[in-house]
């Protein structure tokens, strides 16, 4: 599949998706005008005729949501080429160097910290960035989008949807989830911002959306940024 700021195609061997609309090279005041129609592109329940590749402008950002466990730092790990952020790895970085006996609550503040100060060079090199986004801080959604408009790129939203008790089986195979209260808050913005999508209407700053069930996100081999 390729999304980029003016074309769209997703294939297999030949599946073609509607185009997004034309965007400004630079955020100047001469380019300023109507904001481009969010397009929505859902890829779920495709029976084995999932994309395998997702290939983004050169100066997009691309944000990757959803459950805790349903498998977005997989995903990440497995198919993007270019440049990610993601918290998960900032958490085992510092989990490898804490005493086993510190529990992480007393260092998640740092780890969070760590993570947005990475995620900030990252977006300093004006680059392609694939970002994972726990789905719950909505200002990190709106801090990209804007970092979007300045480089003259596009902000597009990866949601993984998941059943919550695949999500749930997802944490007990890495031997490590989230509370049950912070799960539930997680499944209710989720759920939100799932609804909301479905509909058409997609976050602040968000120009497209890309929607996956779990054999969808299974056979991407691919996340890149053009040229």
């Amino acid at each position: 599949m390729t999304v980029n700021r003016t074309t769209g195609y997703a294939t297999t061997s030949a599946l073609a998706l509607p185009a997004l609309p034309p965007q400004p090279a630079s955020p100047g005041k001469e380019a300023c005008g109507p904001a481009p129609a969010p397009v929505v592109r859902d890829l779920r329940d495709r029976a084995g005729r999932s994309p395998r590749a997702l290939l983004f402008g050169p100066h997009d950002l691309v944000v990757v949501t959803g459950l805790p466990g349903s498998g977005k730092s997989t995903l990440m790990r497995r198919a993007v080429t270019g440049i990610r952020v993601d918290s998960q790895d900032t958490r085992d970085r510092w989990d490898a160097a804490a005493p086993r006996f510190l529990p992480y609550a007393l260092y998640r503040p740092l780890v969070r910290l760590a993570h947005y100060a990475g995620l900030r060079r990252a977006l300093r090199t004006g680059e392609g960035v694939v970002v994972h986004d726990c789905g719950t801080q909505a200002w990190v959604r709106h801090w990209l989008a804007r970092e979007a408009r300045r480089r003259g790129g596009i902000l597009h939203l990866l949601l993984l949807d998941v059943a919550p008790g695949t999500a749930l089986e997802g944490q007990r195979e890495r031997g490590r989830g989230v509370s049950r209260y912070a799960f539930l808050r997680h499944r209710r913005a989720a759920s939100r911002l799932l609804r909301s999508v479905e509909k058409g209407r997609l976050p602040g700053g968000c120009t497209s959306a890309i929607l996956l069930d779990r054999p969808a996100a299974d056979a991407l081999r691919r996340i890149a940024f053009t040229g």
